[in-house]
């Protein structure tokens, strides 16, 4: 196979739709940091971050012969007005970004194929055992900040990441890692309203709300994390929005990554959501993540939180709902708002 021409690469991805791409060697990835995170508790029951850990470690496992990992970027960021006061984290607001940066990769790779016969490749988005942080760091996209967020120079931490690892080499790989920019501020460290984020770029899961929001779906939160449901249903931006470098957003222009109709619902009408209407609006979303009774229980934590007297009746509603799930929140709910 041919050494494969960077720029030619670079222009392919900005093609598809891709905001940032990188280069790096196909190295295996020091051990330590992914196993201390697990050993010490930190992937709460998410078991799929210790598993197949081997294949984390070395891409070579995964695309045998693998030489060169490519790195993309999207930015995501909208500031759209009818969606200010949304509840729901700014990644998930437009259609699902798997989807989106699946299409562009699947894209890339088709004509890569074209100009590239026989060439070997294994991508994902968010998924599989690929660790894309560390990838976009080698590739020199950005670095890991001290919130875990993956942080670029043009766009922030505002930014999805896809990898495509393919079995050639690359005609310039760049100049490595990008420099730290978080230098001595700690501020995501003090705003995490939970603790969850414990330094060196480290998320206790068990305690970030984006977990709690999303990856437990099946469980009551604990109570002392329920109180942080402040018009928060699903995900967690605070330690984003406190961050000097995303002082200067850029606007995401594509269309899918316009609000849908779901992100101008308030947390009321989102725990009072039916079944009609979930199936009509969460489809096509990252919300279906949280699944149908996750997401209701969330928004009823929030309407706690809120202590809005005239929820009151909805929540009564739901103290009889089918769910348990939602019917145990409810009757907490119901209790803050007491006076």
């Amino acid at each position: 196979m041919n050494v494969l021409p960077t720029a030619h690469l670079r222009d392919l991805a900005s093609s598809v739709g891709f905001d940032l791409v990188g280069f790096a060697r196909a190295e295996p990835i020091p051990p330590d940091f992914l196993m201390e995170w697990v050993a010490a508790g930190y992937a709460a029951d998410m078991d799929w971050m210790g598993e197949r850990a081997a294949e984390r470690l070395d891409v070579s496992l995964l695309l045998p012969g693998a030489k060169t990992v490519i790195s993309f970027a999207n930015n995501y960021w909208r500031d759209d007005a009818e969606t200010v006061d949304s509840p729901i984290a700014r990644y998930a607001r437009g259609r699902d970004y798997h989807s989106t940066l699946r299409d562009r990769m699947k894209a890339f790779r088709k004509a890569l194929n074209v100009m590239y016969p026989g060439l070997g490749s294994y991508g994902g988005v968010d998924s599989g055992p690929l660790m894309e942080k560390v990838w976009a760091a080698r590739a020199g996209l950005g670095y890991v900040g001290k919130n875990g967020c993956f942080i670029t120079e043009p766009y922030g931490s505002w930014v999805l990441l896809a990898t495509l690892v393919v079995d050639a080499e690359v005609d310039d790989y760049g100049n490595g890692p990008a420099a730290d920019r978080c230098g001595a501020c700690r501020r995501c460290l003090m705003s995490c309203p939970t603790g969850a984020l414990v330094g060196n770029g480290r998320v206790d899961a068990r305690a970030c709300l984006s977990y709690q929001t999303i990856e437990n779906r099946e469980q009551q939160v604990p109570e002392a994390f329920r109180f942080k449901f402040d018009n928060l249903i699903f995900g967690c931006d605070i330690c984003q929005q406190v961050c000097p470098l995303n002082r200067r957003p850029v606007f995401a222009e594509h269309p899918r990554f316009a609000p849908r109709a779901v992100a101008e619902l308030g947390v009321r009408e989102l725990a009072g959501l039916t079944v009609e209407q979930y199936e009509h609006l969460i489809p096509g979303t990252a919300l279906a993540r949280a699944r149908y009774d996750g997401l209701r229980r969330n928004a009823v934590y929030a309407l706690g939180v809120a202590k809005q007297a005239d929820a009151k009746s909805l929540l009564e509603k739901l103290c009889g709902d089918s769910s348990e799930l939602v019917r145990t929140a409810a009757q907490w709910a119901l209790l803050q708002l007491d006076p």
